[in-house]
């Protein structure tokens, strides 16, 4: 899938968080989006999402040579981000079986080899208010990387995660995210979006 900005801005009240921003993603492409805490990666992630409406300018999606509507966009897209909830009260089997119940799963997984894949051996059957903040984080990751959508976007996919927690998260990218347009908003671009081919400097459009 590719996305097209042309010419977009966000304004909250008087101030603009970006703006004059055109770009475009690339089927398959990998994108970093860059800035210091608070300069709108989140913000411009969200409107590329379709989560937000941007101010100014357009945004144009195309699958196979057929636009997408805005309204749409969702159907395509998996995302991860700190400000993304789970649902606590739900064990991991709940979860996953609620979750995929939305979005395909890719092909040669089930719901039990993703719990496989997790390792969760003993926490498997608890609810997901037990689980550690690096777990939640894992969760989050394989409903992302495992659903079978074109657009794939990480807001500081390795939040909470440790050192086997971000391999882990390295390994999916590597073996499950091989043909997906991607974007990632990072302040630590080396360790989770080292495999990114191009960036965007969000102060460079205030």
């Amino acid at each position: 899938m590719t996305i097209t900005l042309n010419g977009i801005g966000k304004k909250f009240n008087t101030e603009w968080i970006f703006r004059n921003l055109t770009h475009r993603f690339e089927t398959g492409g990998r994108t970093v989006i860059t800035g210091r805490n608070g300069s709108g990666k989140s913000t411009l992630l969200q409107v590329i999402a379709g989560n937000i409406h941007h101010t100014e300018g357009s945004i144009e999606y195309n699958h196979n040579g057929k636009t997408i509507p805005d309204t749409e966009i969702f159907r395509s897209l998996s995302l991860v981000a700190p400000y993304q909830e789970l649902i606590e009260e739900f064990t991991l089997k709940e979860m996953l079986e609620f979750h995929f119940s939305f979005k395909p799963i890719i092909d040669g997984f089930t719901i039990p080899a993703i719990i496989d894949l997790l390792s969760f051996t003993q926490a498997k059957t608890k609810p997901i208010l037990n689980y550690s903040s690096g777990m939640k984080q894992r969760v989050k990751l394989v409903c992302a990387l495992l659903s079978n959508t074109p657009l794939l976007f990480l807001d500081e996919p390795t939040t909470n995660l440790d050192t086997a927690g971000i391999d882990f998260y390295l390994q999916l990218i590597d073996t499950h995210a091989r043909d997906r347009t991607i974007l990632v908003c990072s302040n630590m671009q080396l360790m989770e979006s080292g495999f990114c081919e191009s960036e965007i400097r969000i102060e460079e459009f205030k």
